[in-house]
């Protein structure tokens, strides 16, 4: 199966599409049901509340899923019956949209879910501007869009309890699809065509989608009781295979090697691009996994790579001692053949093997996932300018209402709330997210509009259009959550021929929503500028913060190992997992930070090689540290302990300088030796790979110098 079929069919299988699927017919079928009847208006309104609810319908635990739509449907209930009578009176509007605009928008401080249900409250508010209803027509719509919120939640219910695993071999499959995407940018390291900057900046960016996708998964794994609780084989599968790719991943981060020395002292000997080629083979395997996980397709053969490990292996060897010594060649060798063999193991477990039993598996998953609480007090707590969520709330109900006073005062055509749906859903916390988004709201409106005017004009035919609007509805909400111009793309035409339908002129129509999206996108970018804003360059300090306090638990537990004492399973994975989460934390906000206004950048020179320097410690101790995972402890010499403790020294130096408020007693802890002697031999290797992380962690504190 090629690149291209295999994207395609991991799209088709995917939960995104599914979703979009089961979102189009909730959506779709209240409307034509009542068409039928003569009653579109009362379809709309049921096809208005499915809506709202599928915003907060994010892939996750059933229980948090049905939690999420009830309060979204209650939610949707009150809103719509408030805005009803207050769209009588223009001033009491305005309040409305202050006040509801910050309230909801403060959802955000308990998670992206509970912010999908604020989102959602802020939707049908939005749209229920449009609706002119009587005292009973309000009473009447909102009773129907609950309706409508009642509906989707036992459709989509009803799927979960049908096919209890589907999300979760989807969720898998994916976390499995953009570790192969990961593996693949590796592999340009080793080849001369691309530059290492640009490289380590794909990898870092990825680095982010991959840790997006493992709490994904975790989320869905770890959370939910069938599948942790209840002794199943599929769900057995699924726990086993996930411990694997992570296993996988971890060894994928530990191959780090000098890569332009690598380049410079192997670049013309044609080696280092046989081992871009194998590597990118593994990864089309592992693709090739992932799509079989979240497909109902069994697994085809594994293609057999020893024959390139043989060759690349006669190829060292022929080298000789022409180059310098070829030793990190074989290492390179060595890692390729651990991660083949850990993709071969994957592979078996799929194809039906002996996966264990209940007892096996790790009673301890809840400690790998956080939990949100919701209360009030924490409302409270984050009603202060200091606090992110306050200025973004704050930030989105002074654009709203500047937005709903300006279409007032100017003359606008009957669907001006677009102005205020373009601010809902463009103004992101981040200045760089908001300039994104407005750049893809106002492309894809534009290119979606041309769309919709071509398919209105040239195709006549109702029943033709009609399929067109299904399918553009169908990739609307299919992409919503993976491609937002993609979305906007399918949303628009979509739009354009629901209007036509309605009796509207089209035309008038898209030249009415290409200005308003432009209106409120350009009323979103100055609020993201204007208002209380909080650059990115003023936020890096604590994912640094984060970042170094999880290679100190790192490099204590290499030190634990060195001197002999066990390192339990459980926390040396919720060490591995906190280092993953911060880096990826550390490189979205740097990625972030580099999208701004390039006066309101700092230090991003210093901050990119922190980024990086952080990544190569991380990836040596976890090449030492993995290895003595099992067996018997071996204790070292001093001369062996010495640059460990050196290093994890600069590195608490390093988080006390950037974090004044850390305990000296924290800083100290795990720095004094219990004196034992030495049960090993001399292993020259592990010694220069000690002094590396020294020198590394040196590095660290001389950036860290520099930008505190």
């Amino acid at each position: 199966m090629n690149k291209r079929t295999r994207q395609v069919s991991y799209f088709l299988f995917s939960q995104y599409f599914s979703d979009g699927l089961r979102t189009t017919l909730s959506i779709l079928l209240p409307s034509l049901v009542w068409a039928q009847f003569g009653a579109l208006q009362t379809g709309l309104a049921m096809s208005l509340g499915a809506l709202n609810v599928s915003l907060s319908d994010a892939p996750g635990p059933v229980m948090h899923r049905r939690n999420a739509m009830v309060a979204t449907a209650l939610i949707g209930f009150v809103v719509t019956f408030i805005t009803g009578f207050a769209r009588m009176n223009p001033y009491f509007l305005a309040v409305e949209i202050l006040l509801f605009s910050f309230f909801f928008s403060m959802f955000a401080i308990w998670g992206n879910r509970a912010a999908s249900v604020g989102m959602a409250a802020l939707l049908i508010m939005i749209l229920m501007l449009d609706r002119p209803l009587n005292p009973e027509g309000v009473i009447e719509e909102s009773l129907l869009v609950l309706a409508g919120s009642i509906w989707y939640t036992i459709i989509s219910l009803l799927v979960s309890q049908l096919r209890p695993y589907l999300l979760a071999k989807q969720a898998l499959g994916k976390c499995i699809h953009e570790i192969a995407k990961l593996m693949a940018i590796k592999a340009d390291f080793y080849s001369t065509a691309t530059q290492l900057d640009d490289d380590y900046r794909r990898f870092i960016a990825q680095q982010v989608v991959v840790s997006e996708n493992q709490d994904a998964v975790r989320e869905v794994l770890f959370k939910s009781r069938r599948i942790v609780a209840e002794s199943t084989q599929t769900g057995r599968l699924l726990l086993l295979t996930f411990t694997d790719v992570i296993d996988l991943y971890e060894q994928i981060i530990a191959m780090y090697y000098d890569y332009s020395d690598l380049r410079d002292r192997f670049g013309k000997t044609g080696v280092l691009e046989k081992i871009t080629h194998l590597i990118r083979q593994l990864a089309t395997e592992l693709d090739h996994i992932g799509l079989a996980v979240q497909s109902p397709i069994p697994p085809g053969k594994p293609r057999s790579l020893d024959p390139l490990l043989q060759a690349l292996k006669q190829d060292i060897d022929a080298l000789g001692d022409q180059e310098g010594s070829t030793l990190v060649l074989k290492k390179v060798l060595v890692s390729l053949r651990t991660v083949r063999q850990r993709i071969t193991t994957i592979q078996g477990n799929l194809s039906g093997a002996d996966i264990g039993s209940q007892s096996d598996r790790d009673p301890e998953y809840g400690r790998f996932v956080s939990h949100q609480v919701i209360t009030a007090a924490s409302f409270r707590d984050s009603l202060t300018p200091d606090s992110s969520a306050f200025r973004h709330s704050a930030r989105v109900a002074i654009a709203m209402l500047l937005g709903f006073i300006l279409t007032k005062l100017l003359p606008y055509g009957h669907h001006s709330y677009w102005v205020l749906l373009t601010i809902s859903v463009i103004l992101k916390p981040a200045f760089s997210l908001t300039k994104q988004r407005n750049i893809e709201r106002i492309g894809g409106t534009l290119i979606g509009g041309v769309i919709g005017v071509l398919i209105l004009t040239f195709v006549p035919n109702k029943t033709a259009q009609f399929g067109f609007m299904t399918l553009l509805m169908l990739g609307t909400y299919s992409a919503q959550r993976v491609n937002y111009q993609v979305m906007v793309i399918c949303l628009t035409p979509f739009v354009l021929i629901l209007f036509s339908f309605l009796g509207i002129n089209y035309l008038g129509v898209a030249e009415e929503r290409f200005f308003d999206t432009l209106f409120g996108g350009v009323i979103a970018l100055i609020a993201g500028y204007a208002f209380f804003p909080k650059w990115e360059s003023e936020q890096l300090l604590s994912p640094m913060q984060a970042v170094l306090r999880a290679n100190v638990r790192y490099v204590q537990l290499l030190l634990d190992s060195l001197l002999g004492k066990g390192i339990g399973l459980v926390d040396y994975k919720l060490a591995r997992k906190e280092v993953f989460v911060t880096s990826a934390n550390l490189g979205a906000t740097f990625d972030r930070m580099v999208s701004e206004p390039k006066h309101k950048q700092r230090n991003e020179k210093l901050i990119y090689q922190f980024v990086v320097l952080n990544y190569v410690l991380s990836a040596n101790i976890a090449t030492i540290t993995s290895a003595r995972l099992a067996g018997e402890p071996v204790f070292y010499p001093a001369s062996y302990l010495r640059p460990v403790k050196r290093a994890l020294f600069m590195l608490t130096e390093s988080l006390q300088k950037l974090d004044k408020t850390t305990e000296k007693a924290e800083l100290d802890s795990g720095m004094q030796e219990a004196y034992r002697p030495a049960s090993v031999t001399e292993d020259a290797s592990l010694l220069e790979h000690l002094q590396f992380i020294q020198q590394i962690s040196g590095d660290i504190i001389k950036l860290v110098e520099q930008v505190s």
